[in-house]
């Protein structure tokens, strides 16, 4: 919480902005908590210093844009990236082989589910880039689908819980299980019409 009220003081201060320019940094692979982050925004909201439906607005751009700069950026240096500096700290070679990997066997469906699991976002995304199998317009889209769930929960959860800390701290502890919840049943799903698919593959091979 206390991370929280740090941010919940520089957002009142200074408004949107600071909240857009943070979500902007989480994006980019900054150990700031993201749904902190959205929470910290809704709080003020709660306080009266934004509205709540305008900051729900901010925290949507600034998770899509932050998002999608990493897309662009993998997309526009490739395996390159790696060799910049700031990159590497997010995603060493390993780790971009084994996202690699996990995109062989799971597809775009992994970049729905990244949006559910914190630290692993921004490898995947710049790994979405990098690989050129994924359009901009399909990645934005699937983005955009998570992020209409995690955003408005987090946001508001801030809203509502902005003069009570305690339950606030009770619902954001059950938020984030919520999410890995809502990551592991997406996962589930994309492995068992992963499953069908390539039964029905098989037998269609075995009939001909």
């Amino acid at each position: 919480m206390e991370l929280l009220e740090r941010l919940v003081t520089v957002f009142a201060e200074n408004g949107y902005l600071a909240v857009f320019i943070a979500l902007l940094l989480c994006g980019a692979g900054v150990p700031l908590p993201e749904d902190i982050t959205l929470v910290a925004g809704g709080v003020i909201a709660g306080l009266g210093y934004a509205n709540v439906h305008t900051m729900f607005g901010v925290g949507m751009a600034g998770v899509l844009v932050g998002d999608s700069g990493m897309f662009l950026l993998g997309h526009h240096f490739g395996a390159r990236i790696l060799k910049l500096r700031f990159v590497a700290r997010v995603l060493t070679p390993e780790r971009y082989a084994k996202v690699q990997e996990k995109f062989e066997r799971y597809g775009n469906r992994l970049m729905f589910i990244a949006r559910f699991l914190p630290g692993m976002r921004t490898a995947v995304f710049i790994t979405a880039g990098s690989t050129h199998r994924v359009s901009f317009l399909r990645f934005f889209l699937l983005d955009g689908l998570a992020a209409l769930i995690s955003v408005p929960i987090w946001v508001y959860l801030g809203y509502l819980g902005a003069d009570n800390h305690e339950w606030l701290a009770m619902w954001i502890h059950r938020g984030q299980n919520g999410l890995w919840l809502v990551g592991a049943a997406a996962l589930i799903v994309a492995l068992v019409l992963w499953w069908r698919h390539k039964r029905r593959v098989a037998c269609e091979s075995g009939t001909r």
